[in-house]
């Protein structure tokens, strides 16, 4: 009997074709890693590098990545012929490649450096073509190095087509090719909202996550400082995995241990923040349900998705939740509790996501002209700073934040994921506190890693339709079905893909790390003592001491809808 299996031949293995999508994608199915730069499976083919070459029967050449398995085809993917002919590519680009390696913070995760030193490149044949050009720093959240850019496109098509914002593009021809802003503007002029997706893609360090870490180190080591730090929940479930530690691992209290050895007075929780903005946010739902107006509420805690809105839909902001995110409630609140101290008080926020940094210098968020939040550093600079200063991650004993603020729920931590603060939201409006409840809430649509979730729930007798998305792209879908008439009662919006999990300021995930991470917060979630933020007593404490009266100048915001500079 004849098999109806389609089989290709790829270096002398035979591999059952199943609806992949390229070659490249049967190549990979087979063990075999071919090197590319421009091809991300969630972006469109692009086959620009042109590493990804194979060569078939007749000795043909052909991009992997563009084209089509067939059933019978024979492959071959390491020939001398096309070991010397990505050699050549490389050696081509790197002759007009930025050479300070060593002094590149993407030194040792670089592409180009991986692969030059996967294929043996010793020497360089064509003429050194590098010109230093003046790096772009007016971002608060990201860099741009032209010097270092290999024109893949990965950002541009990331900055189109999954974030829908188009801040940056290919600008001129031939050898004066570059990817540049409307107008060669300054990214701070542009329509960038500093989500960062497009660090996550570059391969070169040409676009970098803006560093703070020197001027913190400064802060520090002063004497006259006290200096203190909140988490965010996704950090803790994505920060071991670069230092020793299995990926997805809650390491929370190794986090709060690294951060007092390198100085820090105090360690927080942001989900203690979380914790507020859960009952801030359900106070202001229920609100606008009973009078029917400004819904569908949309939540505020992306600040990359309200400068998303206030650019693309300005007539929308009324409907944006006026809480604050949970980094800026944390932050007001440490403040306001530090205001007396006799030292000068810094306060730093670790963060998954290079928008927060431009969220904490917004001038909604300073008192006569002094930020609440001093410093946002992400994920990734903390783990620069914990290699810096020599600390062994993986082998310090865990400890627990400092006890002022240090009683938080599970409800607090999922909101490092897609969904979560969905999720919490309705354990804190469902009638149903039991465990068996909160099971049926996970069930209820909100978790999956899904860039569109559609789901209701019944409050009462009336039935809330709820929308949760991920991708400033998916934002804008429903965005535009809601202006076009269609009702929803909630929205929730994360601008990174995954929510903040996969955040810009995170070590950049592949495969299914996104899913792994999300794990790790559900998994740390369940091991809660407390998973309620009704039922986290610091908040009775908060609403009766130093929130009381003071709740809307403290935990709430005013945007205006214009972009601020």
């Amino acid at each position: 009997m004849m098999s109806d299996k389609k089989i290709a031949m790829i270096d002398g293995i035979p591999v059952q074709i199943e609806g992949e999508k390229n070659l490249l994608e049967l190549i990979r199915k087979a063990g075999i890693e071919l090197p590319t730069f421009c091809y991300y499976s969630e972006l469109s083919v692009y086959g620009a590098c042109r590493l990804c070459v194979f060569e078939d029967e007749r000795g043909n050449i052909d991009a992997a990545c563009s084209a089509q398995p067939w059933s019978g085809m024979i492959v071959k993917t390491n020939t001398e012929r096309l070991r010397t002919y990505r050699k050549m590519i490389l050696e081509l680009l790197l002759a007009t490649h930025c050479g300070e390696c060593t002094a590149c913070e993407d030194n040792g995760t670089c592409k180009l450096q991986e692969f030059a030193t996967r294929f043996h490149i010793e020497n360089i044949r064509f003429p050194k073509n590098t010109q230093k050009l003046d790096v772009d720093t007016s971002s608060p959240c990201i860099t741009k190095d032209q010097s270092k850019c290999i024109l893949c496109g990965d950002c541009v098509r990331m900055c189109s087509e999954i974030q829908n914002v188009g801040a940056i593009d290919f600008a001129y021809r031939s050898s004066k090719t570059t990817i540049s802003t409307a107008f060669n503007e300054p990214l701070a002029e542009s329509n960038c909202v500093g989500c960062g997706q497009c660090v996550v893609v570059c391969p070169t360090g040409a676009i970098m996550i803006r560093n703070e870490t020197n001027k913190l180190w400064k802060e520090l080591d002063d004497p006259n400082n006290k200096v203190i730090v909140q988490i965010a929940p996704a950090v803790r479930v994505a920060i071991g995995e670069s230092l020793g530690v299995k990926e997805g691992e809650d390491v929370m209290g190794k986090i709060t241990a690294a951060l007092r050895r390198l100085g820090f007075a105090e360690v927080f929780d942001t989900s203690t923040g979380a914790d507020l903005t859960v009952l801030e946010e359900a106070a202001e739902f229920a609100q606008r349900l009973e009078s029917g107006k400004n819904l569908p509420l949309m939540t505020s805690c992306c600040p990359a998705w309200v400068q998303y809105c206030e650019d693309n839909f300005p007539e929308m902001m009324s409907h944006v939740s006026s809480c604050r995110s949970p980094m800026q409630m944390m932050g007001s609140i440490l403040k306001e509790y530090n205001k007396d101290s006799d030292k000068r008080t810094v306060n730093v926020a670790v963060m998954p996501c290079t928008a927060k940094k431009y969220e904490a210098a917004r001038d909604e968020f300073k008192k006569d002209g002094v930020p609440d939040i001093d410093y946002v550093i992400t994920t990734r600079e903390l783990i620069q700073m914990i290699r810096e200063s020599g600390i062994v991650f993986s082998e310090l004993d865990p400890e627990t934040v400092d006890v002022a603020f240090g009683t938080m729920t599970g409800a607090g931590v999922i909101f490092g994921v897609t969904g979560g603060v969905t999720e919490a939201v309705l354990r804190h409006v469902s009638p149903d506190k039991s465990r068996t409840g909160l099971r049926l809430t996970a069930l209820s649509g909100a978790r999956g890693m899904d860039g569109v979730k559609e789901t209701s729930v019944m409050l009462g007798e009336r039935e809330v339709k709820i929308a949760i998305v991920s991708g400033l792209k998916n934002a804008y879908e429903i965005m535009e079905r809601v202006k076009q008439g269609e009702k929803y009662d909630f929205i929730e919006v994360m601008a990174c893909p995954g929510g903040c999990v996969n955040g810009a300021g995170q070590p950049v995930t592949t495969g299914n790390r996104k899913q792994v991470r999300a794990q790790g917060l559900y998994m740390a979630d369940n091991a809660s003592n407390i998973r309620l933020a009704e039922q986290n007593p610091l908040m009775t404490e908060l609403y009766g001491g130093i929130l009381k009266g003071r709740e809307h100048e403290l935990l709430h915001v005013h945007y205006d809808g214009k972009k601020h500079d």
